[in-house]
């Protein structure tokens, strides 16, 4: 009798897990949003962190103390003022990109084979919404460099039905409303780069039918172990 108690439970597992592979669009409300390539629109680590107004930078030339500084403050309108080149872009630039600019310009006529290095030393807030299977969902804000799994840790985590395979994060990008699928299980493996979310990201992490059935077999588990009492049948 236990083997067939066991037989019954596997098989609706076995059937809701064989769910379908997420569409190419996502549906929401009259809105349908198109999937994006993780790879494409969102960054791979923190290092993808892109500067916004108001953050403050440091920027370092080697062996150049008196062009060096700290705390910057990118102005209103994204851009920042240093010696010798003047304003510089730096709103929707990584640090790396950023340090690249003001190499090219620092040696366009100051320096022969400047090496600067720019890092972000503060960030303004920012807001990030957390929707679908997580254990508080809502509107939560980010400073600085932040990963799709600490967002998830803003949220105090997926609940026991999350389905860990899809995690859409909704993103503006170039005006359009897109969004990318990530497989949170595989992160926390190191299987898969944890990306960067930025202001105004929308996370959804999707449920799942198969976990809920477990966790309704779960809750049953003090009734169904009357059987596992029952000692072997005598011949």
């Amino acid at each position: 009798m236990k083997h067939l108690l066991v037989a019954a439970i596997a098989c609706p597992l076995t059937a809701c897990a064989s769910t379908p592979p997420l569409s190419p669009t996502i549906t929401g409300g009259s809105e349908a949003y198109s999937l994006i390539p993780p790879a494409t629109a969102f960054g791979a680590g923190v290092a993808d962190y892109r500067i916004g107004p108001l953050d403050k930078i440091d920027v370092t030339v080697f062996q150049e103390p008196e062009i060096s500084s700290k705390a910057i403050e990118v102005d209103a309108s994204g851009r920042i003022a240093l010696p010798l080149i003047g304003t510089v872009e730096a709103k929707g630039r990584t640090a790396s990109q950023l340090s690249s600019e003001l190499e090219r310009l620092f040696g366009a006529k100051y320096l022969r084979n400047p090496q600067v290095t720019v890092t972000v030393a503060s960030s303004v807030s920012q807001k990030v919404s957390v929707q679908g299977e997580v254990v508080e969902p809502g509107v939560y804000p980010i400073t600085g460099p932040t990963t799709l799994l600490d967002v998830l840790a803003l949220a105090k985590g997926e609940t026991e039905v999350a389905k860990l395979n899809q995690v859409v994060v909704f993103r503006n990008v170039n005006g359009a409303r897109m969004g990318a699928v990530f497989d949170v299980a595989s992160i926390r493996r190191g299987l898969a780069a944890d990306p960067v979310i930025q202001g105004n990201d929308t996370v959804v992490v999707g449920y799942s039918a198969a976990s809920r059935v477990w966790q309704n077999v779960v809750r049953a588990a003090p009734l169904l172990n009357v059987f596992t009492r029952i000692g072997p049948i005598a011949p």
